[in-house]
C-alpha cells in the first residue's frame, strides 16, 4: 500500500500512475485483441461489427467505471484521515451496492441493445453479428463490475500494482480463448465475446483472493458485509453521478455512432480500428486523472491541502508533454496499427486505411486539451464534488451530439472524426473555472 501524504508528490505520482497505465493498456488489449483477432480471421464486415457496440459498450461499461471510481473516493478519504474501519466499511457497502446497480444494470442492457442497434442505424449486413457480441459482453457486465469495484478498492488505499497484475493474468487467458473459440470451435464474433466475459471473471476472483491474502486494511468480515442504509446511500450519492456522468458522454459517443453507420461499412470499420489506436492513448492520459483522484481524496482526507496543489501543477505539466508526445506518434504511425486490424487483401482495405489517417489528423495534435480534462476532472471528484464533472459530461455529449447532426452531414468522416476534439474543449469549458475556484479555496486553507 502506499500513503500519498507523505514524500515526494512527483516521485509519488509518477510511480503511482505506471501501474495505472500498464493496467489499463492490459484492459484496453481485451478489446484491442478482439479487433485484431476478428479484423484479420473474420473480415471488414466482423470487423465493423464489432466496432459499432463501442458507443453501446461505452454506454454500459462506462457507467460501471465511473460508478466504481465515485464509490472508490470514499474509501480513499477515509484511508487518508487514517479510519481503517471505515476504510473496510466503505469498500463492504460497495460490493452490496454494486450488485443490485449490476442486476438492474443487466437487465436494461439486455432489453433495450437490439433496438438501440437499430437506431444507430447499424447497417443491415453486420446488425445480427453486432447485436450478437455485445449480448454477451453485456450480459457478463457483473465480471466487470467486480472487477472494477475491487482494484478500485486497492487504488483507494495505494496499490496500484495488484489490480495491474490479475488483468494481466486475464488478458493472456483472454488471448488464449479468442483463439481456441474463433479459430478452432469456429464460433465467430461470439467466441470473442465469450472469451472476454470469462477472463475477466478470472481477473475478479483473483483479485478477491489477492485482497484476502496480502491486503489485511481491506480484508472484510461479516460485520462490514451487513446492510447498512446510510452507508448504501451515501456510497451512491457517490457512484451514481459519475456512472451517470460516464453515461451521459456515452450517449453522445451512440449518437455520433449512428451518424458514422449512415457513412456505410468502411466507414464504421475505420472509426473502428482508429478508435482502438485512440483509445490506447485516452488510457495513458486518464491514468494521470485517476491518480489524482487517490492523490487528491488522501491529502483531502488528511488535510494536506498544500501537497493537493503541489501535485496539481506537476501532474498537469508531466500529463501534457506525454499528450504531445503521443499525439505526435499517432499521427504519423497511427497507420501501422491500423494494419494490425484490417486484412491487406480486402478489396475494401484501402478505403479503410485512408479514413482511419482522417481520424488521426483531426485527434492527434488536440491531446493536450484531453490531458487538462482528465486531471481536473478526476482532481474535482476526489474533493468529492460530482456535480461539476456530470455537467461537463453534460457539455460533451452536447458536443458530440453537434457533431452528429451538423458536423457529419456536411464534412462527413471529417466531421465524425473533429467530434471528439470539439467535445474535450466543451468538458475543458465547465472543468477550468471549477478548479480556479478550488484552488483559491484550498490555497487559504494551506
Amino acid at each position: 500500500m502506499q500513503d500519498l501524504t507523505k514524500g515526494n508528490p512527483t516521485k509519488l505520482i509518477l510511480m503511482f500512475t505506471f501501474p495505472i497505465i500498464l493496467g489499463y493498456l492490459m484492459q484496453q488489449l481485451y478489446n484491442f485483441v478482439d479487433t485484431l483477432i476478428v479484423g484479420q480471421t473474420l473480415g471488414v464486415d466482423a470487423l465493423a461489427a464489432v466496432g459499432s457496440t463501442g458507443a453501446i459498450m461505452f454506454l454500459s461499461l462506462g457507467f460501471v467505471g465511473g460508478f466504481s471510481s465515485g464509490m472508490s473516493i470514499i474509501t480513499a478519504t477515509r484511508f487518508g484521515a487514517k479510519d481503517l474501519a471505515g476504510v473496510r466499511k466503505s469498500f463492504g457497502q460497495s460490493i452490496l451496492a454494486s450488485i443490485i446497480i449490476t442486476i438492474g444494470l443487466t437487465i436494461i442492457s439486455l432489453v433495450g441493445v437490439r433496438p438501440l442497434l437499430i437506431l444507430m442505424q447499424t447497417p443491415h449486413e453486420i446488425l445480427d453479428m453486432a447485436h450478437t457480441f455485445i449480448v454477451i459482453i453485456l450480459g457478463g457486465v457483473a465480471t466487470q463490475m467486480g472487477y472494477n469495484v475491487i482494484s478500485n478498492a486497492m487504488r483507494a488505499v495505494g496499490n496500484s500494482n495488484a489490480p495491474l497484475y490479475h488483468l494481466i493474468v486475464g488478458m493472456l487467458l483472454n488471448i488464449g480463448l479468442e483463439f481456441l473459440f474463433i479459430l478452432v470451435f469456429h464460433w465467430g464474433v461470439a467466441g470473442a465475446a465469450i472469451a472476454t466475459v470469462i477472463a475477466y471473471g478470472v481477473s475478479t476472483v483473483t483479485s478477491v483472493w489477492h485482497v484476502y491474502k496480502f491486503i489485511p486494511t481491506l480484508r472484510l468480515s461479516r460485520q462490514d458485509l451487513v446492510w447498512d442504509g446510510a452507508e448504501i446511500r451515501a456510497h451512491l450519492a457517490a457512484g451514481l453521478p459519475l456512472g451517470f456522468q460516464q453515461s451521459i458522454i456515452a450517449i453522445g459517443s451512440v449518437t455520433l455512432q449512428a451518424a458514422v453507420n449512415s457513412l456505410g461499412t468502411d466507414a464504421v470499420a475505420a472509426n473502428a480500428a482508429a478508435s482502438k489506436v485512440d483509445q490506447l492513448v485516452v488510457l495513458v492520459l486518464m491514468s494521470f486523472g485517476v491518480t489524482m483522484a487517490t492523490y487528491v481524496a488522501q491529502n483531502h482526507g488528511a488535510g494536506q491541502y498544500d501537497r493537493i496543489l503541489v501535485g496539481m501543477r506537476q501532474t498537469l505539466m508531466m500529463s501534457i508533454g506525454v499528450a504531445i508526445l503521443l499525439g505526435i506518434g499517432e499521427v504519423f504511425g497511427g497507420h501501422w496499427l491500423v494494419q494490425l486490424f484490417v486484412d491487406q487483401s480486402d478489396q475494401a482495405a484501402g478505403s479503410v486505411m485512408k479514413l482511419a489517417q482522417i481520424f488521426f489528423y483531426a485527434n492527434g495534435p488536440l491531446y493536450a486539451i484531453l490531458a487538462v480534462l482528465f486531471v481536473l476532472r478526476y482532481a474535482i471528484q476526489g474533493l468529492g464534488d460530482t456535480r461539476t464533472p456530470t455537467l461537463a459530461g453534460i457539455g460533451e455529449m452536447v458536443a458530440r451530439t453537434v457533431a452528429a447532426f451538423g458536423l457529419v452531414s456536411v464534412f462527413g468522416f471529417w466531421g465524425a472524426s473533429f467530434a471528439n476534439p470539439l467535445a474535450w474543449t466543451a468538458s475543458v469549458a465547465f472543468l477550468i473555472p471549477a478548479w480556479l475556484q478550488y484552488e483559491r479555496e484550498i490555497k487559504a486553507k494551506a
